[in-house]
């Protein structure tokens, strides 16, 4: 793996439940212990760092005697609600010799997806980043539910990067990085583009503490490549890891992130959303859309799907059901099928007041790769 050109400004490092655990109940003290040496070092560097931590499910786990991961939301929570103090009082315990500060900070996928909030969330971690504390991020486990659920803390450290403008994102697990497993099981040093063959190389996880695996790491480095953040997976229990990594003397997998990031704005609507519904559109709208800078207007709506109302954030696929772009519409869902197949002078008659009806605005709407 080759070194990077220059040194990171700021750096997101999760750590999965396998690595800060040795099982349920069992807390890999040394190794957070030299996970924290580690940041004591880059900050020594001037590299700020936060932290996405995984394992509160699993202490919870073991305190109650549980072998395995529930599938019961209301023992997932249980569970999170008893490890998640465990959990902070670990990172502070391992920080505090070297004169470092940890600040828990949970959040639920409510927190990243409403604007307003997304925006509070970015300005606390730059405040902290500021005051020279080290963030402790995990998911809300406690409270969220199937609707706000990040789904496991790769994505959410994905998204971490993109809102704090991280250069990297290490992802230290059990596994090594990404395996070769058609060409002899080899590591991939590095991944230029996320292409369906390098997809399909992906596997789950059998954890009995954990979900995810490479499916989502990889959904991950996908994710906060389109924020121009590089991403490194590789196996948390090497020592050093860190600033081998940096220094491309680990092994591991580095994804090279995408050449220009998507403006705040237009990731945030693209990548942090979970659409409401979806407007269909023809042909003739598709093309304005995607190829043409265009608005969507309401003369190229054949339908919708789903319930939404005026602001909500929506999918937009053609007659065919291909997802080409997400945006915040204009319109309900039950004004869309008002609308939907309507000719000009009718629309005209529905909207006398309205010389332009567009139902999702350019500066509102981000086109998408087909299959995000």
């Amino acid at each position: 793996m080759p070194p990077l050109p220059s040194p990171p400004r700021r750096l997101v490092i999760k750590l999965g439940t396998g690595i800060l655990t040795s099982g349920p109940d069992q807390i890999n003290t040394d190794r957070v212990e030299a996970v924290c040496t580690q940041i004591r070092d880059l900050r020594a560097r001037g590299i700020a760092c936060l932290v996405v931590s995984s394992g509160a499910v699993g202490l919870g786990m073991g305190r109650l005697g549980l072998k395995r991961r529930p599938t019961e939301l209301h023992k997932l929570q249980a569970c999170a609600a008893i490890g998640q103090g465990r959990l902070i009082q670990l990172w502070q315990r391992a920080l505090e010799p070297h004169q470092l500060t940890a600040a828990q900070i949970l959040l639920t996928h409510d927190d990243l997806r409403l604007r307003g909030r997304y925006l509070a969330v970015k300005g606390t971690l730059e405040h902290l980043l500021k005051l020279g504390v080290v963030p402790v991020i995990n998911e809300n486990d406690s409270v969220s539910s199937e609707e706000i659920r990040f789904g496991d803390n790769d994505i959410l450290s994905a998204m971490v990067a993109s809102v704090i403008g991280a250069d990297h994102l290490i992802i230290l697990s059990t596994a090594p990085g990404l395996i070769d497993f058609d060409n002899g099981g080899g590591i991939i040093p590095v991944v230029e583009a996320i292409t369906p063959e390098v997809a399909r190389l992906a596997r789950g996880t059998e954890s009995p503490t954990a979900v995810g695996g490479m499916i989502s790491k990889i959904d991950a480095a996908r994710l906060a490549g389109k924020a121009g953040c590089g991403v490194f997976i590789a196996d948390g229990a090497v020592p050093g890891i860190i600033p081998e990594l940096l220094a491309g003397k680990a092994r591991g997998t580095f994804f090279v992130p995408s050449g220009l990031p998507m403006v705040s704005r237009k990731r945030w609507l693209a990548y942090f959303q979970r659409p409401a519904g979806s407007i269909i559109v023809d042909g003739g709208a598709r093309e304005a859309v995607q190829h043409r800078g265009r608005s969507l207007l309401a003369s190229g709506v054949v339908g919708s799907t789903g319930h939404f109302a005026p602001g909500e954030i929506v999918n937009l696929q053609d007659e065919q059901g291909r997802l080409f772009a997400r945006g915040e519409a204009r319109f309900s869902s039950n004004e869309i099928t008002a609308i939907a197949r309507k000719s000009s002078r009718d629309l005209k008659a529905l909207f006398p007041d309205r010389r332009r009806l567009e139902v999702v605005h350019r500066n509102a709407l981000v086109l998408l790769d087909i299959g995000a």
